[in-house]
């Protein structure tokens, strides 16, 4: 007979992937993830290839992602992952303006949204909620949707910019860095055709007549959304 105490069961660990370009925010995240008795970092992965592979391999409880990422992009990793992995909560964490990314990655497939400029208590309880199986987003966001449903069809935004599609916001934001049609069509993986052919739409949506007005806009629309942000 065996008289020794029963073990106590082993704590479960969620296993969180951190995908982001930055070095720097990856370990700062990892620091503040494994001081939680409850989740611990499985992987960390800088491009969307390496997050694909991660994601595959680790099948981690949760994947935290940026919007921006080499060799790609974040929203196009998110609808990646919820294509493969439909119940794999996807916790965007981003520098980007929440007015402007945030309903459009949790249309993408994402489960939350939360800034950097966050705090650190809200990120856990951002990570927490959609470990849990639920949404997670700014009480100013939350309430920006309620008034975009409760207004249905009369809805209509006066931001311009909301009348772009998610491809021609990269391309937008990425004209606004300072980078070359040739740079923007290898980082997103298109042809320098594609690329052009995103230009003139966003340029039309914009009421914007030439290549420079374009440069010009993107340049000070990045440079105020950067100034949010801050």
């Amino acid at each position: 007979m065996n008289t020794s105490a029963p073990r106590p069961a082993a704590r479960q660990h969620h296993r969180v992937l951190i995908a982001d370009d930055h070095p720097i925010v990856r370990q700062g995240l990892r620091r503040l993830i494994e001081q939680e008795d409850d989740l611990r970092v499985c992987g960390e992965a800088e491009t969307v290839r390496d997050a694909k592979t991660a994601i595959r391999e680790l099948q981690p409880d949760v994947v935290v992602i940026d919007i921006s990422l080499r060799q790609g992009d974040g929203i196009e990793l998110v609808k990646d992952t919820r294509a493969h992995h439909p119940s794999m909560p996807l916790l965007v964490l981003s520098m980007h303006d929440e007015a402007i990314y945030a309903e459009r990655m949790l249309s993408a497939g994402a489960n939350g949204y939360i800034m950097k400029q966050a705090a650190s208590d809200q990120f856990l309880l951002a990570l927490r909620r959609v470990l849990e199986g639920g949404i997670y987003v700014s009480e100013a966001v939350s309430n920006a949707m309620i008034q975009k449903f409760a207004a249905g069809s009369s809805y209509q935004s006066t931001n311009p910019i909301d009348g772009l599609s998610n491809r021609e916001l990269q391309v937008l934001q990425m004209i606004g860095k300072g980078r070359s049609t040739r740079e923007v069509a290898d980082t997103l993986n298109l042809s320098v055709k594609t690329v052009e052919s995103h230009r003139q739409r966003i340029k039309r949506k914009l009421g914007l007549g030439t290549g420079a007005q374009l440069v010009q806009y993107a340049v000070n629309w990045c440079a105020g959304r950067e100034g949010v942000a801050a």
